[in-house]
């Protein structure tokens, strides 16, 4: 199962990555809007302890935008940042 993710989540980021989105820009909007709670690496952080580390781009935007468990939207994530974002998830190991 986690093989299969993994396989998913390369595959999204060339596709992330072709249309435009910017990991690196990407990464500031995760220190500011993801990483108190994700975590600096994506691996779990003080409220939510399960990893999001390398998940796939659609995941990614899906829970930003809709919320996810006890996360709820994002909604000042949006447009190129909201790709960018995604992106940087993705590219995390």
């Amino acid at each position: 199962m986690k093989r299969i993710a993994i396989t998913l989540a390369l595959l999204a980021l060339p596709a992330a990555l072709a249309f435009g989105a910017d990991a690196a820009a990407g990464k500031a909007v995760y220190d500011t809007k993801c990483k108190a709670c994700h975590g600096v690496d994506g691996k779990g952080g003080a409220v939510d302890k399960s990893s999001i580390a390398g998940d796939a781009v659609a995941t990614t935007k899906a829970a930003i935008e809709k919320g996810k468990g006890k996360m709820k939207p994002v909604a000042s994530v949006k447009g190129d940042a909201l790709e960018n974002v995604a992106a940087y998830v993705a590219s995390l190991k």
